[in-house]
Order: structure tokens, then C-alpha cells, then sequence
């Protein structure tokens, strides 16, 4: 099974510590999403989880444990990179540092298993098309021999976010837009040899070499492991999603980093209040167990499907 750590909040930035004694203890307890005391408890024994896809902002908290994480499982990071400014990000640590952090990932683990993620790209008086082919531009140089893809998407508002994203004068780009921004992005990162592609966007933009993305990715995750995969598109995404079926350990509402924009914190009163039931010594990610909760076992095998022989991260 593929682990998601986690699209619902940025496990590695505020969670390190949590995550990786439930490493040490080989279980995670998750809420479902929709349904609060209905609790899974996830197995963490590296014979079930063949690959674990770490989303970021700011991984430098999980960096000294990297060696410990490869030499249980593999993995890979999408490493989320924008220039957007405090206003619309504003829990995030200097662009410098976020760069640095960055540089360090790659030379630990290598530029092929550091997914630089350019998104969500929206467009606001601020925040035009030029602006973005030029923070593109001083990105790419910056980044240039630490990653071999980027993914780009575009901002959907989703309904729960429109209001914030207004009040910022957040909006979704254009079909012209979009095909301005790929063309500039895609001479940019063709310079620099990283290949650009999508994530869950309709637009075809092969006409600039910008390609359809999975980002859990089989194909990927194949070429860093050795292994064959038995796997399937996962039902939970968007139709436009490629993304291959994994397990998400997060919580929505649990990131502190307040980006105006996203969808998974649209309630900042709820992200202060889970953040301070955070207890790193708890087998949830907020809180404890409480009377009314249903635990059930999920149910996971590893999706295998041939050993060519299991490659150390740390060995390469």
C-alpha cells in the first residue's frame, strides 16, 4: 500500500515528531474525514506499505530522520515551491530557507525522489502572468541540479475558500492565461532540463511539452523500489486525477502554514483549536481516543506484484 503523508495537512513542516514515533510504535489511528468517531487504524509494518509520498511546504523538520525513514521504506517528496508573498502565505519561512531546505532534501536523496511542486497558480492584480513567468525564472535557476520535475496547477476556488481568495483578489486563470503561463514555464524549465507536467487539469499543454502527472505514481515509485505494482487509479480523486489508490494519514484543518488559498484549511479558528490538542505521544494526529469512537482495522497488502530486489535509498 502507498502511504499519503498527507495532501490534508503538511505532516512534515508541524507533525515530525508524531510521525515518526508512530513509525517506531507501527500504527497510525485516522479519522475519517467525514465521519469523525469512525477511526481506522493503519498498519505502518514495512511489509505492507511499499512507498510513503510526502507532500511539503517545509520538510526541514523531518530532514535528520531521513536516514531512518529510508532504511524501513521507500519514498519520494512533492515539495511545494511558490514565491507568493507573507499575505497570501503567511505561515511559511523565508523563500530563502524553503530554497535551502530544498537543496539539502536533494543532495540526501537524490533530485529524481524531490518532486518540485510550482502551485496552485492563480492570478490577482498582484500575482499577474508576468510575475509568475519571472518568480518562475529565479526558481528554476535556484533548483536547477536538485530536481528533474516540476508540477504545476492551476488554483480551483472551491466554495469553502472563495470568500478568502476574494478578499486578496484571488482568481482562476483564464484558458489564455494558462497557455501564457505553460508557454513561459516551459521554455524556462527546458533550459534548465526539468521536465514540466500537471496535476489534475483538463488543459492539454502537450503543445509545450507539458505533459498529463500522476503524482502517487506508479511508474515512479516502481523506478525507486525495483518493484512491480498491482495497482489502481484512486476512486477519491477528480476524474482528471491520475494518481494511483493510497492511504492519507492526515487531518483536514491541522496546517498551520494558512495559505489563502487552500482547501484543506478553510477554517483558521479549527486550525488553532486542533493544533493545541496536538500530543505527539498520541496515536492520532489531534487529540486522543474518546468514548464514542469506532475503531476498525483497514484492511492492506502490499500491492507487489514482482521483487527485482529492494533498493536502499541511503544505498544509491
Amino acid at each position: 500500500m502507498i502511504l499519503s503523508v498527507s495532501r490534508r495537512t503538511d505532516i512534515p513542516a508541524f507533525y515530525a515528531p508524531w510521525f515518526i514515533r508512530r513509525l517506531e510504535e507501527g500504527y497510525v489511528l485516522v479519522r475519517n474525514p467525514m465521519n469523525y468517531h469512525q477511526v481506522s487504524r493503519v498498519s505502518l509494518a514495512p511489509d505492507v506499505i511499499d512507498c510513503i509520498v510526502f507532500w511539503s511546504k517545509n520538510p526541514a523538520p523531518l530532514l535528520r530522520h531521513l536516514e531512518y525513514i529510508g532504511s524501513r521504506y521507500p519514498f519520494y517528496f512533492q515539495y511545494t515551491l511558490n514565491a507568493y508573498e507573507k499575505e497570501i502565505e503567511p505561515g511559511l519561512v523565508p523563500l530563502s530557507e524553503r530554497i535551502d531546505t530544498f537543496r539539502q532534501l536533494s543532495r540526501a536523496i537524490g533530485p529524481d525522489r524531490v518532486i518540485w511542486r510550482y502551485d496552485p497558480i492563480f492570478i490577482s492584480p498582484k500575482y499577474n502572468a508576468q510575475w509568475h513567468a519571472e518568480q518562475f525564472r529565479n526558481l528554476v535557476k535556484a533548483l536547477a541540479k536538485y530536481t528533474d520535475t516540476c508540477v504545476i496547477s492551476f488554483v480551483d476556488l472551491y466554495e469553502k475558500v472563495k470568500k478568502t481568495a476574494s478578499c486578496f483578489g484571488i482568481s482562476e486563470c483564464s484558458e489564455e492565461e494558462m497557455n501564457k503561463l505553460a508557454s513561459a514555464i516551459s521554455i524556462a524549465a527546458k533550459e534548465a532540463g526539468i521536465q514540466v507536467k500537471t496535476c489534475a487539469e483538463k488543459i492539454d499543454l502537450q503543445k509545450y511539452g507539458i505533459t498529463h502527472n500522476c503524482c502517487i505514481d506508479a511508474e515512479l515509485i516502481s523506478r525507486i523500489t525495483g518493484w512491480k505494482l498491482k495497482v489502481k487509479k484512486d476512486p477519491n480523486q477528480r476524474a482528471e486525477c491520475g494518481c494511483i489508490e493510497s492511504i492519507d494519514i492526515g487531518q483536514y484543518n491541522t496546517c498551520k502554514h494558512g495559505c489563502k488559498y487552500c482547501y484543506a484549511t478553510f477554517n483558521p479558528h479549527s486550525v488553532e483549536t486542533f493544533s493545541k490538542r496536538h500530543l505527539p505521544e498520541s496515536s492520532l494526529l489531534i487529540g486522543e481516543l474518546e468514548s464514542e469512537d469506532k475503531i476498525t482495522d483497514r484492511k492492506m497488502k502490499s500491492l507487489k506484484d514482482h521483487v527485482s530486489g529492494q533498493i536502499s535509498l541511503f544505498d544509491m
